[in-house]
């Protein structure tokens, strides 16, 4: 049997800034989750992922992403947006950017 189908983000990265990026519902980009489009319709969510992925000049590498909804705005339930709303990893002081050679 199907899992029933979660509420759910589009997410991409920025092509080219590579800045993390929500698919808002009047087809543009936010750096803010609390304002990206919520989808819960499976078949919904498959064609805004299709509108998404057309902006090539835009973005590069988007994807559903699970989310919960905590006091009316979208929260990731998996580590790796978690992860992503931290912001890049490639500053200095952050991640491999921040290790000595």
């Amino acid at each position: 049997m199907p899992r029933p189908f979660t509420p759910k983000v589009i997410t991409a990265n920025a092509l080219l800034e590579g800045d993390v990026i929500w698919f808002t519902a009047d087809d543009g980009w936010t750096r803010n989750m609390n304002s990206a489009e919520v989808l819960t319709d499976e078949a919904h969510a498959t064609l805004r992922l299709l509108d998404a992925e057309l902006q090539q000049d835009q973005v590069v590498g988007a994807y559903l992403a699970d989310v919960s909804m905590e006091g009316g705005a979208p929260a990731p339930t998996h580590f790796r947006e978690e992860f992503r709303l931290c912001g890049p990893s490639n500053y200095p002081g952050h991640g491999r950017a921040g290790q000595e050679a």
